[in-house]
């Protein structure tokens, strides 16, 4: 046998003891067997670096060193899952889904693993990169330190497709975690707090020498791609285990709530002999047409729901209620509590969210409070201990003048919270938009944090977010923590930030009420912002989706002199406030007026790129029909009640290519 065909067999060897053994649980070497092969192909390695492999099992110990984690675009968006507490939550939920698609349901129930997500693409076999998830829409590249991990493959077996992404959680099991501590505190350092933080923290380090000493899991549950060859949830979780891949044994197929249900409260007792933190329940529609039928809110997936386990309680007592002005001005009364342990970590504030909640349940400074984490996330108190409230204890009378600038607070009929009026004079609103304005799903100024912002209104060189594209370098440089490098960073950010679309523009302006979506369809609909800053309440509610509260705080917005001197700079210093001339061509009225349902699987186009076609033309997605539909445009296995329904209705049913000529 030659060095390279050596080499190559022990490589398969080792790939094979390391799925074995961290995937299957199922060791078939001893561990100093395992080392000595290991020794054997380093040594061959070094010897012949002409036989190089990325994907070796040596490569495994790390040594890579990443300094600046590129944020790169995800080839598909990682959405977050809506949250059920209840049964209730759940059938409703079901009841949604029956309304939107045909025949009978199945469902998958997986255990929602508490971790750091992750992202890993394959092409031929091979782990091509592996993204965090950041915000759905890009996230950093941690490749190097996720090849350390020792369940996940470098190389695929079987009949896997050219090229996927994969999804899952990366996560630390409790007995490596308690070793990890037990180490710290003998050399005298402080213990880390919980798994699940610890986790998500080892993906950043810089050294992946280091990531590869901690006993890190990946636990997957979602492939992701074109052309996969699957039909069904738990028949692609049976196929990512056949190439190679750590998932879960305890997700099941279920006929009913009641199936789901049962498994529910099977693992929220059982949960607690599990190695890992979990925090609820992940319920999917099986089908995979059928999930693509249902399709996506701006935010989550509507096939799939997470029921999330009852959260961790804790007493401690209320110290002082303060009160956080945010960007639009509202009022938010926040707990300060005595620091106590919850779901692993220290809490010492709570959100007391407004003033009909602490007149709701009483809640007075001096008292002793329960505290639970909605959602496992944000701590929040859910009731008082009216036994231990001590005798001299007075009523909590809610603030009437703005914490910040003094100004008398407002609070408009039937809502809820409190706000500052002084739009243009109080600092934490300004602040506030400024920081909106600079965020990564709005402008997404490199160089400039939130940090930056502050010291820079502060220092009274910014005044609103027009401001920043008058800052000079010798402005800011001598700023505290300002070098030259950042600095030079922050000025070319701001300058690069002149290229951002228009529908980020309008959701960087902030608005009130205007989100991401809303604004993409404000952008589309109108397509400049001269065209918008002209539309009446009346003209706005006649837009998709956009109903009088939306149209009454945008015609609000462009009422204001300020905002339209705002707006005004912002032209003058080269900001797109236009849809721009390559993308206004893709698009045209044709459809305007007509509603469509996009039913099946299609043969020239994907589902998604339909929808597109239809916005752009100036038409109207639906997912249900109704009197209303103007077309379905059906592909393969459209729903059979889809299509009886359109019949009765007699609403056409047309084809992809029909679709197609209707545009030209």
């Amino acid at each position: 046998m030659d060095i390279q065909q050596h080499i190559l067999k022990l490589r398969d060897e080792l790939n094979e003891h390391n799925y074995n053994y961290y995937v299957l649980d199922q060791p078939t070497i001893s561990d100093y067997d395992f080392d000595l092969r290991l020794k054997e192909l380093q040594a061959l390695e070094e010897a012949h670096p002409e036989f190089a492999d990325e994907h070796s099992p040596t490569q495994r110990v790390g040594g890579a060193i990443t300094k600046n984690f590129e944020t790169v675009v995800h080839d598909y968006r990682m959405y977050s899952l809506d949250n059920s507490y209840s049964k209730e939550d759940l059938l409703d939920w079901e009841a949604r889904v029956k309304k939107m698609i045909d025949g009978e349901i199945q469902f998958v129930c997986e255990l929602k693993y508490d971790g750091a997500s992750i992202s890993l693409t394959y092409e031929n076999g091979t782990l091509l990169k592996a993204i965090t998830r950041g915000d759905g829409v890009q996230g950093d590249d941690v490749t190097a330190n996720i090849k350390t991990i020792r369940s996940v493959p470098l190389r695929l077996k079987g009949d896997y497709p050219p090229r996927f992404d994969i999804r899952g959680e990366i996560v630390l099991p409790f007995e490596g975690f308690n070793k990890m501590n037990e180490e710290r505190i003998e050399i005298g350092e402080e213990p880390y707090r919980n798994p699940r933080n610890t986790a998500s923290g080892s993906l950043k380090l810089q050294d992946s020498a280091e990531v590869a000493k901690r006993p890190l899991e990946c636990l997957l549950y979602n492939i992701t791609g074109n052309n996969l060859s699957l039909s069904t949830q738990f028949e692609s979780l049976e196929k990512a285990r056949a190439w190679g891949f750590k998932v879960p044994e305890a997700a099941t197929l279920a006929s009913s709530t009641a199936e789901v249900l049962e498994f529910i409260d099977y693992w929220n007792i059982h949960r607690h002999d599990l190695p890992y933190e979990t925090d609820g329940v992940v319920v999917k529609i099986n089908d995979l047409h059928q999930q693509e039928e249902l399709g996506y809110t701006s935010k989550s997936p509507r096939w799939a729901i997470a029921y999330k386990f009852k959260a961790e309680q804790v007493s401690t007592r209320l110290n002082e209620i303060t009160y956080q002005v945010g960007r639009t001005g509202a009022i938010t009364p926040v707990a300060n509590l005595e620091p106590v342990e919850l779901a692993g970590t220290t809490v010492k504030r709570a959100s007391l969210h407004n003033a009909d909640q602490i007149e709701k349940l009483d809640i007075r400074v001096g008292d002793t409070v329960f505290v639970e984490k909605g959602g496992e996330i944000i701590p929040k108190i859910i009731a008082v201990d009216l036994t231990k409230r001590p005798v001299d204890s007075q009523p909590t009378h809610y603030i009437e003048h703005c914490p910040e600038c003094g100004t008398e607070l407002v609070r408009n009929e039937g809502e809820a919270q409190h706000y500052c009026p002084n739009y243009n004079g109080c600092q934490p609103q300004i602040i506030g938009r400024i920081q909106h304005f600079i965020s990564r799903k709005a402008m997404d100024i490199e160089g400039l944090g939130g940090e930056t912002v502050a010291l820079l209104v502060k220092e009274n060189l910014i005044n609103d977010y027009s401001d920043l594209y008058t800052l000079k370098k010798e402005e800011v440089i001598h700023l505290e923590r300002m070098a030259e490098k950042s600095t030079d960073n922050l000025i070319n950010g701001i300058e690069d930030s002149k290229s951002v679309p228009f529908e980020r523009v309008l959701f960087a302006l902030g608005i009130r009420f205007v989100g991401e979506t809303v604004a993409k369809k404000l952008a589309t609909h109108y397509k400049n912002i001269e065209n918008l800053a002209l539309a009446t309440t009346m003209d706005l509610v006649t837009v998709d989706e956009i109903g009088t509260r939306i149209a009454e705080s945008v015609v609000a917005f462009f009422n204001s002199e300020q905002n339209q001197n705002i707006i005004e700079r912002l032209k003058r210093h080269g900001v797109q406030l236009e849809i721009c001339a390559e993308k206004l061509a893709n698009q045209s009225n044709k459809l305007e007026g007509q509603t469509f349902v996009v039913s099946g699987v299609f043969e020239s186009v994907s589902r998604d790129e339909l929808k597109k076609m239809i916005e752009d033309n100036g038409g109207k997605v639906s997912s249900s029909i109704s009197k209303k539909t103007s077309y379905v445009i059906a592909g393969d296995n459209m729903g059979p009640s889809k299509r009886t329904k359109a019949d009765q209705l007699q609403i056409s049913i047309i084809s992809e290519y029909e679709f197609k000529n209707l545009l030209k």
